[in-house]
């Protein structure tokens, strides 16, 4: 790993076919065990049912309120300061319950590789 310092400027949001805005932050062979991408959603907007196969996730909701589906687990709300937890393989998804944009990062172990992202819609 490299002792560096990202600037999220530097990093261009673009919108997925999932129905978020991604920003990927950090995801570059300057760090080898995660990736960091800061995830926008829209108000009402919900994402699509997907899978990262091989990697694990967690969420860090910066701002905006939303409920998070994570395979047969009952949905739960979230808000600013929650860490969502999310085991490799499972099923997910996260509606914006709010007025204004969810935004949180998202943090892959081992780093995102788009190959290992599944749709289930």
């Amino acid at each position: 790993m490299l002792s560096e310092v990202k600037k999220s400027g530097d990093a261009i949001e673009f919108e997925t076919v999932e129905r978020c805005h991604i920003q990927e932050v950090a995801n570059d062979p300057g760090d080898e065990l995660v990736s960091i991408a800061r995830a926008r959603v829209e108000p009402g907007v919900t994402t699509a049912w997907h899978r990262l196969n091989g990697i694990s996730e967690r969420y860090i909701i910066v701002s905006g309120r939303g409920r998070v589906e994570i395979d047969e687990l009952e949905p739960v709300d979230v808000e600013p300061g929650d860490v969502v937890r999310i085991a490799a393989g499972s099923r997910q998804r996260i509606t914006n319950t709010s007025d204004g944009d969810l935004v949180f990062y998202a943090v892959c172990a081992p780093p995102f590789l788009k190959e290992c992202y599944t749709n289930l819609e």
